[in-house]
């Protein structure tokens, strides 16, 4: 498996993926869980054949932690979907992925199959899946966020902010434990738990932004206009935030040549 057949393997999943989405707009149940898990273990087919061609998790590069991105963003999406039927969230999965997926194919990057003695740590693969996995599910609720602040007619409901409360509750925990992940990670191989690198410092205010949304949240309802609003508007910005921890770190001045993050592009 290379790189080079991504696209196939890409073209596929989005496919069914897209025909699952459709599916899911005109209640064919049965056929949606069919077609958009098809996709995902297509996509998951290539992550698996790349990983055993590199000899390594394919975690090193943006791109490669994009796949897992695409891969638990649609994982969410059929998650999402299958507790609480919101048929427009297999669609914004399905565009997540795309997008995603386009700069993978537009924006080829070397995948090399040795790893900077850095990232041969134990803790480094499990750190970065299941920081993916909070991310797909932070993207979600900032999705749910946007629908709700922009585009919902008519007052939010509760089960609407459960939902959100849900995707928030389960992707923090995701993101504390990669956190520990990655503490773990550092100390192996830098030797300190935490040395408040730009990229930690974002990501200590990425975890601290979703708790005062959380906080916020506790003992609050719907019917809280004022609260709620806030609480959806601090949602948009951890996950601007977020973005900063993830990627936008690469572009800041301050970490270029000092941040020990940036050994990857």
């Amino acid at each position: 498996m290379t790189w080079f057949l991504f696209p196939l393997f890409a073209i596929s999943a989005l496919f069914f993926w897209c025909i699952a989405s459709f599916f899911a707009w005109t209640g064919r149940t049965k056929a949606v869980h069919f077609c958009y898990i098809t996709g995902i273990v297509i996509y998951f087919s290539f992550i698996l054949g790349i990983w055993l061609f590199l000899e390594r998790p394919p975690l090193r590069t943006m791109g490669e932690t994009r796949l897992w991105y695409v891969l638990f963003i649609s994982l969410a999406g059929i998650f999402v979907y299958t507790r609480w039927r919101y048929k427009w969230i297999l669609s914004f999965s399905t565009v997540m992925a795309f997008v995603f997926s386009c700069i993978n194919i537009f924006k080829p990057e070397i995948h090399d199959k040795v790893l900077m003695p850095a990232l041969q740590s134990p803790w480094f693969a499990p750190h970065v899946i299941v920081y993916m996995f909070a991310y797909a599910l932070l993207g979600a609720s900032a999705i749910v966020a946007i629908y709700l602040i922009w585009f919902k007619k008519g007052p939010v409901e509760e089960k609407e902010m459960s939902l959100c409360d849900n995707l928030v509750g389960v992707g923090l925990s995701f993101m504390t434990i990669g956190m520990l992940f990655g503490a773990l990670w550092a100390e192996q191989a830098w030797g300190h738990y935490w040395s408040w690198d730009p990229k930690e410092t974002w990501a200590a205010a990425t975890w601290l932004s979703y708790l005062v949304y959380i906080h916020l949240r506790y003992g609050s309802t719907a019917s809280d206009t004022g609260k709620t609003e806030a609480a959806l508007f601090i949602l948009l910005f951890s996950f601007l935030f977020l973005q900063m921890c993830w990627y936008g770190i690469n572009f800041l001045p301050s970490a270029k040549g000092v941040s020990i993050h940036t050994y990857g592009n």
